[in-house]
Order: structure tokens, then C-alpha cells, then sequence
């Protein structure tokens, strides 16, 4: 009989996913099965710039369908939600896409799921005050990503933000919110800029390596969590470079963010995200560019504090393997590998040019008080109050 512990654990539904090059031509087929009328959700211009845009509404109307159309220029407010929510409530809404970014996903997914609402979606927010459970209603949602970076187009929460003194970064969140349908098409982010494909590209990378080093995790988060990494360690400085436009390496990009996605929603995230949460509702930080500038030094910071308590633990082994998938590497020992990962990363923020927290208006007196509220309960190693400043004192 075998003396190994039994593998148990419990995973989220997925959306029907359609990768690949050209697959956004099915978006309307795929609308068409909900009905004839629907709400658009896009972002700044990217699609106009490119005749996207104009495309897949002559798509739209080729099918016979109805297109209201709502534009997300930041990051989803509650008001932003609340005044789309109160204007579909006079038309007839049969199924919600958003088409863009990470913030046009989330702000599509917590439209669709207020609709059939009664009370504003701050009520639902998680760690608000009152909060109340929602009962999982929504009207039919699909996503379709054009950078690639949250991996929001599989998860089960939207992230609603308030930016300022007393702001807050939380998720709306039920397993009834992971998309009914996404559509998942390198040739949408060719045209992406450099500075966004970086940002973008390193939540997707923290978002992997955070899901990878989870407590949460199993078998089936790693095994995403390393084929993410593996795609993405070998294109992403082409995909902010040169192969920008190569639909190849971006579909290796793109590939890299739908496993992060998948991952993170059923193993959990780490100090970074943490931050993102706390940081992020306090200052105008976008979420990519706040994961770029802290996870090279997050990860400096839980290696040692793991190699403090025990030189063998085993999630040190899992950093090394995470260093040698993310450069392609074959690493002779764990120490090795640690330092390959470290020499990356740390590659990346110095060729990239991420910014620091300082430019933001980050200041050291403010730290403590950061600190005090952020909360990482599936991070690598539990970390005490002077690691989790020395993070961010590091990178001011």
C-alpha cells in the first residue's frame, strides 16, 4: 500500500475558452446564442486606432444583433458600475462583452453581474462595510482580453477600486462571475505598446509565480503555473522589443496570462497582490506597473525568510524550479536556481526601467501604515512586519 497522502482539492469552473489567432471572429456566433442585443464594453482606443473597433461591430450587425456600446477608460469605480448598471436598466441586455484590458474585463464581468441587482455594487464588495452576499445572478458575460496581463478572463472576481485617502482596491467575487465565454486572440495585442506589454506582462508573471509558491496549490496549479512560466520566460522581452508585432510570441504572452488566471483563481496570490490591494487603493498605481516594481525584491524577501527557517525547505526547491523553467536553464542545486530566478528578474526591472513607489508619492513615513493593512494569506512564507516593509522600502 502506498504511504503517500492522497491528493484532494477543489477547482473553479472555466469558461469556454477559444484560443488562438483569429478567434475573435466567433465573438458574434458566440453572442447570437444569448440573444440579439448587447452591451459592449471597450477601453481607451486601441480598437478604434487599428479599425477593430468598426470590424466587429459590421460583424455585430452582419449577425442581426443590437450593440450598445459603454467605454472603461480606468480602472472600475463603483460609481463607473453603478451609472452603467442604472442606464442598462432601460434597455433590454442579453449578454455583456468587454474587449480590452484587464480593467475592461473586470468592469464588464461586475456589470453583468449587477444588472439583475437591486443594491449599488459597493454593498457587495469584499472587506466593505455591510457587505452583503451576492446571490450569484447575473446576465450571460464574455471576455475577450487584448493585453495580457490578469488573466481576468477565467477568473471568478472583478476588482472595483477608489483611489485616494480611505480608497480601497477589492474584488467583487462569486463562482457564478467566471466568464460564460472567452475569446483569447494574440492578433488583438500586436499593436500594444511596449510599456503596457511590460506592466501587463509582469502581473502575469507575478500572478504565476505567486500561484506557483501558493500554500493553496496542487498538482494542477503547478503544472499550469510552470507551462505559464516556461511561455513566458522565452518571449517576453521579444514581446516588448522587436517580435512585438509576431503573433507567435504574442500568443506565448497571451498563453501566459490565461494559465496565471486559471492558477491564481484556485490557488491564491502573494505579498504583491497583497500590496496591490492595499497600495493600490491609495495611490494611482496601475496594477501591472505596481507588480513589475516589487516582485524582483517580494521574491528576494521570501527566499531568505524560507532559507531563515529551514536551508531545505521545500518551497525553496519550487523557487529554483521556477528560475530554471523562467530562463530555460537546467540548474545543478536549489541555491543555483534561486540565484537564476533572482538574476532575472532583477534583469527585467533594470532593462525595463520599472518605475519606483516614490514616483508615485509613496514616502517612507507612510509604510508602516501600509504595512499595517495588507493582507497576503496565500503567500510563500508568512512574513512579519519589518520584511513586508523592507519590500517597499526597497523599491520607494
Amino acid at each position: 500500500m502506498s504511504t503517500d497522502t492522497a491528493v484532494c482539492f477543489s477547482l473553479l469552473p472555466l469558461p469556454r475558452i477559444h484560443f488562438g489567432p483569429g478567434r475573435l471572429s466567433l465573438l458574434p456566433g458566440i453572442c447570437s446564442e444569448y440573444g440579439r442585443n448587447v452591451l459592449l464594453v471597450t477601453g481607451r482606443g486601441a480598437l478604434q486606432r487599428t479599425g477593430r473597433l468598426q470590424q466587429l461591430l459590421d460583424a455585430f450587425a452582419g449577425e442581426g444583433l443590437n450593440v450598445f456600446q459603454v467605454n472603461v477608460l480606468h480602472e472600475p469605480s463603483p460609481e463607473l458600475v453603478d451609472r452603467t448598471v442604472s442606464e442598462c436598466r432601460n434597455r433590454v441586455v442579453d449578454v455583456v462583452v468587454a474587449v480590452g484590458g484587464g480593467s475592461v474585463l473586470d468592469a464588464g464581468k461586475a456589470i453583468s453581474a449587477m444588472i439583475l441587482q437591486r443594491h449599488p455594487v459597493e454593498r457587495f464588495i469584499e472587506g466593505r462595510q455591510g457587505v452583503i452576499p451576492h446571490d450569484g445572478r447575473k446576465v450571460p458575460f464574455i471576455a475577450v482580453p487584448t493585453t495580457s496581463g490578469t488573466g481576468s478572463e477565467v477568473t471568478s472576481n472583478a476588482v472595483i477600486s477608489r483611489v485616494g485617502p480611505g480608497g480601497f482596491k477589492r474584488s467583487l467575487r462569486h463562482n457564478a462571475f467566471v466568464p460564460d465565454a472567452a475569446i483569447v486572440d494574440p492578433e488583438l495585442m500586436t499593436s500594444v505598446p511596449a510599456p503596457l506589454t511590460a506592466a501587463s506582462g509582469m502581473d502575469a508573471c507575478t500572478q504565476l509565480l505567486e500561484a506557483y509558491l501558493s500554500p493553496f496549490g496542487n498538482s494542477y496549479t503547478d503544472a499550469l503555473a510552470l507551462s505559464g512560466l516556461e511561455r513566458f520566460g522565452r518571449s517576453f522581452m521579444a514581446a516588448c522589443s522587436g517580435g512585438a508585432s509576431d503573433v507567435a510570441v504574442r500568443g506565448d504572452i497571451a498563453y501566459a496570462a490565461l494559465m496565471s488566471g486559471i492558477a491564481l483563481a484556485n490557488a491564491g496570490l502573494g505579498i504583491v497582490h497583497g500590496y496591490a490591494s492595499s497600495v493600490g487603493g491609495l495611490y494611482d498605481i496601475p496594477h501591472g506597473t505596481l507588480c513589475a516594481t516589487l516582485l524582483a525584491e517580494a521574491t528576494r524577501v521570501n527566499i531568505r525568510k524560507l532559507r531563515q527557517i529551514d536551508g531545505a525547505h521545500p518551497s525553496l526547491a519550487k523557487f529554483a524550479k521556477a528560475g530554471e523553467v523562467l530562463t530555460g536553464e537546467p540548474c545543478d542545486n536549489v541555491e543555483n536556481g534561486c540565484a537564476r530566478l533572482l538574476d532575472r528578474l532583477d534583469s527585467w526591472q533594470e532593462m525595463l526601467g520599472f518605475p519606483r513607489l516614490g514616483e508615485f508619492g509613496v514616502q517612507d513615513a507612510e509604510l508602516d501604515a501600509i504595512v499595517s493593512i495588507t493582507r497576503s494569506k496565500s503567500n510563500a512564507v508568512v512574513l512579519d512586519a519589518g520584511e513586508m516593509r523592507n519590500i517597499l522600502e526597497a523599491r520607494l
